[in-house]
């Protein structure tokens, strides 16, 4: 048995991509939003052991564009990149998707449908 989660911000149109792909391919997910959902270490570090931070952290969207320039200068490793997640979530590059069995974890971030086709083989 397979569980998947998706976690995002509902009017990324990269996330609706996801979902709609998910729901068009009878993909059971529960979707967690990051503006519902405290973003914790705990929550972003597991995440570290699939991805580097440096793939988890959106450099090139608007939340990332509007922070002060000391903070953007000071993320120079996981831990502080860990911070900034989650002092402003909409940070992280979206989606992340998580596929759990008893025996393994898989993890993705972004949407590509090809990616998400091999990942649903």
């Amino acid at each position: 048995m397979m569980q998947t989660d998706l976690y995002g911000i509902p009017n990324c149109d990269q996330v609706k991509k996801a979902r709609a792909w998910l729901s068009q391919h009878h993909i059971a997910v529960e979707f967690h939003d990051f503006k519902k959902i405290k973003v914790t270490q705990a929550l972003i570090h597991p995440w570290l052991e699939h991805v580097d931070w440096q793939e988890l952290l959106n450099r090139r969207g608007t939340t990332w564009r509007n922070l002060p320039e000391a903070e953007k200068s000071a993320i120079n490793d996981a831990a502080s990149a860990i911070q900034c997640m989650i002092n402003s979530p909409s940070v992280i590059k979206r989606p992340v998707l998580i596929m759990r069995t008893e025996q393994t974890a898989q993890m993705s971030v972004g949407f590509s449908e090809q990616h998400y086709q091999d990942l649903f083989k």
